[in-house]
């Protein structure tokens, strides 16, 4: 198996995660989709759901909202492609379960960071780019976006190429 990251970002409906699942759809199997959403409600459990049905044969889907770098030692080995579906999602979670403790959610991202870099697998990351807009009014929301565009920094700077996604087009930014 070959190690590479290929990281995807663009806005909210941009198209992001559709070039990330045609580009991995490519790519040789057994591939693995790691799926960081929960189903907190019924649109998103439909949404979960057309998405599962839409991979199809030639994937094995993992639902893990929490533990990522955990779930990238598990499977160390197991996949040629590696597709997880999406980092903000996850660091919303991680700033649920640690009540919006910065430290404690940026640690985890630093042992993602680290497991990203070892794994033997071609890696493509998704995440939404939320560092855009205007500046968030609540604490909450301010820290959020602090965090991810963080961890996209960090993501686009270990990755082989970065893509950006605008309108449903990719824009090669890296690689």
């Amino acid at each position: 198996m070959s190690h590479e990251i290929i990281f995807v970002t663009g806005g909210a409906r941009s198209g992001k995660s559709t070039f990330a699942y045609n580009l991995a759809n490519s790519m040789s199997s057994p591939r693995a989709y790691i799926a960081t959403a929960e189903p907190l409600d019924e649109e998103m459990r439909e949404r979960i759901k057309r998405h599962q049905e839409e991979r199809g044969a030639g994937w094995y889907t993992i639902e893990e909202p929490i533990d990522l770098p955990g779930i990238f030692n598990r499977i160390r080995g197991k996949y040629i492609v590696v597709l997880v579906d999406c980092v903000t999602l996850w660091i919303s979670n991680l700033l649920h379960l640690y009540k919006n403790d910065e430290k404690n959610v940026m640690d985890d991202v630093e042992k993602l960071i680290s497991v990203c870099t070892e794994i033997d697998s071609r890696l493509i990351v998704v995440s939404n780019e939320v560092g855009m807009g205007i500046v968030p009014e609540n604490r909450m929301a301010r820290l959020f976006r602090d965090i991810s565009g963080k961890t996209n920094q960090r993501l686009g700077n270990i990755a082989s190429s970065v893509y950006l996604i605008i309108s449903g087009l990719p824009v090669k930014i890296k690689g």
